[in-house]
């Protein structure tokens, strides 16, 4: 972690500005939360951003606690609040008068060709933060062999990823990857 002045702040405005550029939902802004956490402020290493990533992904709620597990990580409960708050409300506001916008103009074809663009955009935006923590958290062939199976088979099969998650733990608990 650095020596920030004010963690709280520097978090409410990170967070707050990448808020309106996580098009897809807060996974949609892994890539960036990595490039600033662990590159630019030095607030975690690769390793612990992807403990991180992985226990906001097991943990029952919304994907946003990724930034709630990283600002309890900087500076504490109130450092918690603070980047949660700032990744949420500013993307409520924004979508709250970006929805009364597209109500008023329904017979218009933009709400359609709005929709239709941030698709790719979102599901790019997924494909770039799945890389950014396999980088993070793949440090042997192991690992990576075991994250492009399950990859793969999440891909080409109906199989519930709850199997890949629990090999995976199984393989982690065993020292294996």
């Amino acid at each position: 972690m650095n020596g920030d002045a004010n963690p709280v702040w520097t978090l409410v405005w990170t967070f707050g500005l990448m808020s309106l550029f996580a098009v897809g939902g807060a996974n949609a802004a892994i890539p960036e939360m990595h490039r600033i956490a662990v590159d630019v402020r030095h607030w975690m290493t690769d390793r612990e951003f992807a403990d991180i990533y992985a226990i906001s992904q097991l943990s029952p709620g919304p994907n946003v606690l990724i930034v709630t597990l990283i600002g309890y990580s900087v500076a504490g409960f109130g450092g918690a609040l603070a980047a949660t708050l700032a990744m949420c409300v500013p993307t409520a506001a924004l979508a709250y008068v970006v929805s009364r916008w597209l109500t008023r103009s329904r017979q218009s074809r933009w709400p359609a060709l709005i929709q239709a663009s941030l698709v790719p955009l979102s599901i790019g935006l997924m494909g770039a933060s799945a890389l950014i923590v396999a980088q993070a958290a793949d440090r042997t062939w192991a690992a990576v062999l075991a994250t492009v199976a399950a990859a793969v088979l999440a891909a080409s099969t109906r199989l519930n990823p709850l199997w890949l998650l629990m090999v995976g733990g199984f393989l982690g608990f065993a020292g294996v990857i």
